[in-house]
This record gives C-alpha cells, sequence and structure tokens, in this order.
C-alpha cells in the first residue's frame, strides 16, 4: 500500500508541475547551450563534415530544410571559411564538381598520405582474414593446422599478419618438433571492436542459412 501510495503522489506532483509550467506558473527547462547555438552556418558545416561527397546548394537546401537560395548558401560558406582562416583550421569547404566539399589544405598532405599508406596497409584480403579467423577461433594454434583448415600453404599469410599485429607467437606445442603456437594479440581485439575473445560470434552463428 505504501509503495503504491508514494507512486501515486509522484505521479500527480509530476503532473501538477507540468501543468504549472504550461500555465506559467513555471520556467520551462532551459534549452541545452549547444541548441541554442545553432545556426545556419552549423547546419551547413555539420552536414558537410559528415558527407563523403561533394552537395549541391540545392541538396544543402533540402537537407537543411531553411528558406534561402544558392546565393545564401554560398554566402554561408564563405562565413565559413572566414572563420576556418581566423582560427586557423586546417580544412576549408570548396566548391567541386557543382557541389560543396569540405576538404583539408594542401600544406597537411604529407600527413594525409601516411594515414592513407597506413589505411593500405592495414587492410586484409579475404585469404588473411580467412586465416586470422582459424587463429582467432583455434588459438593457440599450430600452423599446420591452419593449413590443413585452408587447404594451403600459410606461413607467408601468418608472418604478414604478424607483421600487422594481429598475429603474435604465444608458445610452442608439446608435440614432435615443438612447432610454434600462434594466437591473436590485443590489437586484434581493437581493430574489431572486441573486449574480449569471448565476444567472438559463436561458430554456428557463422554459418550461411540454408536456401
Amino acid at each position: 500500500m505504501n509503495e503504491e501510495f508514494h507512486e501515486e503522489e509522484l505521479t500527480n506532483i509530476e503532473d501538477k508541475s507540468l501543468a504549472a509550467a504550461e500555465d506559467g506558473g513555471l520556467e520551462a527547462p532551459p534549452l541545452a547551450a549547444e541548441t541554442k547555438s545553432i545556426t545556419t552556418e552549423s547546419v551547413i558545416e555539420a552536414i558537410l563534415f559528415a558527407s563523403d561527397e561533394p552537395l549541391s546548394a540545392e541538396r544543402l537546401i533540402n537537407i537543411a530544410e531553411f528558406n534561402g537560395g544558392a546565393k545564401q548558401v554560398k554566402k554561408c560558406i564563405e562565413t565559413l571559411n572566414q572563420q576556418y582562416q581566423q582560427t586557423g583550421r586546417a580544412f576549408r569547404i570548396e566548391e567541386i564538381a557543382g557541389g560543396y566539399q569540405m576538404m583539408t589544405l594542401p600544406d597537411y598532405n604529407i600527413w594525409l598520405k601516411k594515414l592513407l599508406r597506413e589505411r593500405g596497409d592495414n587492410k586484409l584480403s579475404p585469404a588473411a582474414l580467412e586465416t586470422l579467423a582459424i587463429v582467432a577461433y583455434k588459438q593457440p594454434v599450430i600452423r599446420a593446422d591452419v593449413e590443413a583448415i585452408r587447404g594451403v600453404a600459410c606461413g607467408e599469410m601468418i608472418r604478414s599478419l604478424m607483421y600487422k599485429g594481429l598475429v603474435k607467437i604465444v608458445g610452442k606445442a608439446e608435440i614432435l618438433g615443438r612447432p610454434l603456437l600462434y594466437g591473436t594479440t590485443r590489437k586484434f581485439l581493437e581493430v574489431f571492436g572486441l573486449n574480449d575473445l569471448k565476444d567472438l560470434p559463436k561458430a554456428e552463428e557463422l554459418k550461411q542459412p540454408q536456401q
């Protein structure tokens, strides 16, 4: 009974507070500072920041849902570029292929090339992903077992995965010849967004549904 009474009492208080706010008896909760600072320029900036392709003035107007023409869009972009220049930003909004796109300045090309090279180095082929999956699920595993599952030699592929920091030597097997045992690294968890190896999908979840 007491729990029901308190719950009903709280509900009545909330209803009265809401009614008082609507009647002007209480001030409505203030808007967040971020909401108050939203402008046409900031909306255009957010849209272009999230886009991976040039957007025409017409598309910007449609997405931003504001009453204005191409001239107003251009004026907003000029204002944004002035702000970027004044604050020493590394990017500008450029007019490309009939649209607008956020681009980094040429002065930063040397570092961006390194980023692209690193992304290319980290890209895994289907064969590399298959090898990595076997190591991840069977670890600790010797190379011969990986090759038996894949049906091809995997020495070079395992070395490549080790070079990328995804696979490491975790010991030696207690069998004839004491072959090396391989397992995954912490970087493997980071790359695939896993907290622990227990978070790997179950094998049965990976089976393709029957047609």
